[in-house]
């Protein structure tokens, strides 16, 4: 079958393509070097609507190649470049086509079409350029590799082959020519390393570091930078040298490194970081048409399957749900937030107000009950500025300003009189809670918003006690804040829609990712995860090795087992979480006796790192008291992800969260669960828990699996 049917075939699969054209125009290149032809990728839109490839955006881009093709084979031209609209290259496959696509062969075709378009550009009678102007990911990337020479923007944001992180391999020559221009190690690094670190994104020099550029221009003039650049290559003027590829022992060890990493991070549980070691693994022998025959099938066996699918599905989740919240009320309700408050000078009190100070912009008053935890509060806000300012994220101009928005007082009234946002971070015990809000409602306007940053307590009893608790609003963060994005919003049974709006227009100025929540005992992710970890500890006390009990949910991919979650949590918070659920749900959480041994012995985790690896610490061994029921891994997956399934059929039937999606949502933003399992919902449902506890999958078919 021709290029063109199988594109036209693809296309038939496709209707709602957005679809971006390949511009011809020719110039004159500086130095009398020649006529040039300059390809520019374009779909019609702003930066804001990236360009893609699906199937007649391939097309078009194969219709240009056939026209430079000619000129060149006549004498009319002596290069060709390709290049972005402005901020964009070009960011890959269209993830919306391969969504749709049922069948083997149709997959298979998106790569073979894929390939014979990019291909083509290797095999133009002239030179030919790659210019990334912009952000270029996947087949941005991909078009690039296949030609003879690249420049890259030093204003260029970013950069890389995601495919891994989403399930996929690259899969239109990344896996086969990456490795044959900087070498196999690098190249690990970028395709596996970097993926699998939360989709690590290069920047402009990088790209020139590593050699996938031949040459780094600066933003502002670098189209006519790199035509200078190209006019002194083809006149002979500058010649690129490339280091010797090392095809030796070194390819080898880049494999095994990436093989190490891949376990290291889903251990085995996706398949798409394997499938992408042994391409590169075979790519040694530098047969690039063996390499993307080995590329199309991975990439049609990968889309069948049901990793990427949940892939897609998390990073919809993510760029689409995460964006527009279920269940928000109208944003034109939120009342503006010119003054925020804090109540708490701590650790998680200091690192709110620090992101309140850099997102809004606006004065951002602490309070606490001595002078010296308030200047330690601000001195840490202070202190984090400074860092900024010597990493050159922000200027000293920038720096004074926030420094300067940034107080500490001692009495609410004076602190809080004029804010319109008031949140406390004090201690984890609602009397404390409801007292701190009693004061501050005393002192506070009218019109404010009171937001709780609890993590397992009852909002609406919290605001049971007040004169106006329509206003109060629970507001969790996780921890640390600056890094996970999950915001669970909820609603109190007084809490009106201005108050929520408020909420969630603040959280979108706060850059989180807003899920609302009904108000019932520890929200979405502490219960699931206090469910996850219960039953890890009650297989533990009832006598299975701790190694066992951990080993058991490796397939899952976690982010980091559950007994070093636990740590990082602090087993005081996770005992404390624990017994507030016991007291709501006994029949399904328990409070583990070994855990309250250890948290009364005043130990911060289970291990010891003594060997730079985690082993069990003698001393918590010692207090151990473990029954005689041995589980093997299996049995103890199986009971974790049936108690797993069970709580979550639960808040559904509760109404916590509008639809199971808000629950993977959550986990993936708010716990670090796995993109490549979609969170947790579309793995359950593959592996037939879902219907062996509840009778009934969480999503219908083709949510986040193959469309039936």
């Amino acid at each position: 079958m021709s290029t063109t049917e199988l594109l036209k075939g693809a296309a038939e699969l496709f209707p709602d393509e957005v679809v971006t054209q390949a511009h011809v125009r020719h110039l004159d290149l500086p130095f009398n070097a020649g006529r040039f032809a300059l390809i520019t990728l374009d779909n019609g839109f702003d930066h804001t609507k990236p360009t893609t490839f699906g199937p007649a955006s391939l097309a078009n881009l194969d219709t240009a190649i056939d026209q430079v093709e000619k000129e060149a084979s006549a004498g009319e031209i002596v290069g060709v470049g390709i290049t972005g609209k402005p901020f964009i290259f070009a960011v890959g496959a269209d993830l919306k086509g391969v969504e749709l696509l049922k069948e083997h062969k149709d997959a298979l075709a998106i790569g073979k079409g894929g390939h014979e378009v990019f291909k083509r550009l290797a095999g133009i009678a002239v030179p030919t350029f790659a210019y990334y102007n912009g952000a270029a990911m996947g087949g941005g990337v991909e078009v690039g590799l296949h030609c003879t020479y690249r420049t890259v923007s030093a204003a260029l944001p970013a950069f890389s082959l995601p495919e891994v992180f989403l399930g996929l391999v690259p899969g239109w020559g990344g896996c086969t020519l990456l490795p044959n221009l900087i070498g196999a190690d690098k190249a690990v690094s970028v395709i596996i390393e970097n993926s699998l670190n939360q989709n690590k994104q290069l920047k402009g020099a990088q790209v020139y570091e590593l050699g996938i550029a031949d040459a780094l221009f600066e933003g502002a003039d670098f189209l006519e930078q790199s035509l200078l650049w190209t006019a002194s290559v083809l006149k002979g003027e500058i010649v690129i040298d490339r280091p010797v590829i090392d095809r030796g022992e070194a390819w080898d060890q880049a494999v095994a490194k990436g093989r190490f990493i891949a376990d290291s991070k889903v251990h085995g549980a996706a398949p798409a970081a394997y499938r992408a070691l042994d391409i590169i693994a075979a790519a040694k022998n530098g047969d690039l048409q063996q390499g993307y025959d080995a590329e199309d099938q991975a990439l049609a066996d990968l889309i069948m399957g049901g990793e990427l699918r949940s892939g897609i599905y998390a990073f919809n989740l993510v760029q689409k749900r995460g964006k527009r919240p279920a269940g928000a009320p109208d944003k034109n309700l939120a009342r503006p937030v010119t003054k925020v408050g804090v109540v708490g000078a701590g650790l998680m009190a200091s690192q709110l107000a620090l992101l309140f100070l850099r997102r809004l912009e606006v004065p951002v008053v602490l309070t606490d009950i001595d002078q010296e935890r308030v200047d330690k509060g601000v001195g840490y806000v202070h202190a984090e500025i400074e860092k900024l300012l010597g990493k050159g994220r922000i200027n000293q101009d920038k720096a004074n300003r926030l420094k300067a928005l940034v107080t500490g007082v001692l009495d609410k009234a004076e602190g809080f009189s004029d804010a319109d946002f008031i949140i406390e971070a004090v201690f984890e015990e609602i009397g404390v809670k409801q007292t701190v809000f009693a004061e501050v409602e005393a002192v506070a306007p009218a019109h404010a918003i009171l937001a709780t940053n609890t993590s397992s307590l009852s909002v609406t009893e919290m605001a049971s006690k007040l004169k106006n608790p329509e206003r109060v609003v629970g507001f969790h963060f996780f921890n640390p804040v600056a890094i996970l994005p999950l915001l669970e919003i909820v609603r109190g049974e007084q809490t009106d829609d201005a108050s929520l709006a408020t909420a969630f227009a603040v959280a979108k100025k706060l850059k989180k990712t807003a899920v609302l929540v009904k108000d019932a005992p520890a929200f979405v992710v502490n219960r699931i995860l206090t469910r996850f970890m219960g039953e890890i500890q009650n297989v533990i006390d009832e006598g299975t090795p701790v190694e066992v009990a951990e080993k058991a949910v490796e397939p899952l991919g976690l982010p980091m087992s559950p007994l070093v979650l636990l740590e990082l949590v602090g087993p005081a918070i996770g005992l404390h979480v624990s017994e507030t659920l016991n007291r709501a749900f006994p029949d399904r959480f328990t409070v583990s006796p070994n855990l309250a041994a250890v948290v009364k012995a005043g130990k911060r985790g289970f291990y010891v790192y003594d060997s730079g690896k985690p082993e069990l610490d003698p001393e918590v061994a010692a207090l151990l008291q473990q029954g005689d029921s041995v589980l093997t891994e299996e049995q103890v997956r199986d009971r974790v992800l049936d108690a797993v399934a069970q709580e979550i059929g639960l808040m559904l039937d509760e109404g916590v969260v509008a639809e199971a999606q808000d629950i993977d949502l959550c986990l993936i933003t708010g716990a670090g669960w796995p993109f490549h399992l979609g969170g947790i919902t579309p793995y359950l449902d593959r592996e037939g828990v879902s219907e062996r506890v509840n009778g009934k999958k969480f999503l219908a078919p083709g949510v986040a699996s193959v469309p039936a």
